[in-house]
């Protein structure tokens, strides 16, 4: 089996993920502070091998070299990563406290940055890999009190984007989801009318919009809406630049990020071909 470490994966989202992958045949590593019993009940449930818990605080980033180090001598190659884990605090950046500021960026954006060089690295000499960076919808829409962890999710979008150019032609695709508003402990923590706002607010979009930009050839410069997504393992997906917008909830991964920045597609106007990139 596979080795897929997926961060905060012990409960909400991550342990979703977690379990999906162990549907889908994979062996998953799930990266938390705490066992919880959740997470135990999934263990417990859990085909030999498909499983494991692997505690580690991911706010100590001087120490995740030797994480990797240990995840990759105990388990072996590791095949994916999952940026999943995420802290939040809720209030207006004025009065915010300069410790809370410091802990979002350095779990939300830190962390994952320091843990995936060192995750790579081990994909580039294997071979290859993938790599899912979880965002966020509020890192596109805002959200009044959400400043830092709204910044803190729209740079990954940013790491993503140019990680995938440095690591695809090495194999590693790199691609980013950003779900809509999900009831998980994390969001329980918003003060009451807070989450509820965020709510309707991710609820008023739609599920998930792609938009290509045209080329400099094209006439029609405006974006339109791209007719399909590519198989991530076909000859074109693996030339897209792709960052998918769920606003919902979780999807799957969208097309290959990494490929050659002169890739081209048919330009949405006028059907010249150029190259192909996406806005939001």
């Amino acid at each position: 089996m596979r080795n897929v470490v997926v961060t905060g994966g012990s409960r909400g989202l991550g342990l979703g993920i977690v379990r999906r992958l162990m549907a889908g045949g994979y062996a998953a590593l799930a990266v938390a502070r705490h066992m919880n019993e959740q997470l135990a009940a999934t263990l417990e449930q859990a085909e030999p091998g498909s499983l494991q818990f692997v505690p580690f605080d991911l706010a100590e980033v001087d120490d995740i070299p030797e994480l990797v180090k240990k995840l990759h001598k105990d388990f072996g190659p590791i095949y994916g990563l999952v940026n999943n884990a995420a802290a939040a605090a809720d209030g207006a950046l004025a009065i915010m406290r300069n410790a809370d500021v410091e802990r979002l960026i350095r779990v939300n954006t830190l962390s994952p940055i320091v843990l995936t060089k060192y995750v790579v690295r081990h994909m580039m000499a294997d071979g290859g890999g993938r790599i899912v960076n979880v965002s966020s919808i509020i890192g596109f829409t805002g959200y009044s009190g959400l400043s830092v962890y709204a910044a803190t999710k729209a740079s990954m979008i940013g790491f993503t984007r140019s990680l995938a150019r440095e690591v695809g032609r090495r194999g590693v695709n790199v691609n980013a989801v950003a779900p809509g508003f999900l009831d998980t402990d994390m969001t329980r923590g918003l003060e009451g009318e807070s989450r509820e706002q965020v709510a309707r607010r991710c609820a008023g979009w739609p599920m998930s919009t792609t938009w290509l930009m045209p080329s400099s050839s094209c006439s029609d410069r405006r974006p339109r809406a791209s007719p399909a997504r590519s198989s991530p393992s076909t000859p074109a997906a693996r030339h897209e630049r792709r960052v998918l917008l769920p606003r919902q909830g979780l999807a799957a991964g969208a097309g290959a990020h990494g490929a050659d920045r002169g890739a081209s597609a048919p330009c949405p106007a006028n059907g010249h071909r150029g190259p192909r990139r996406e806005v939001r």
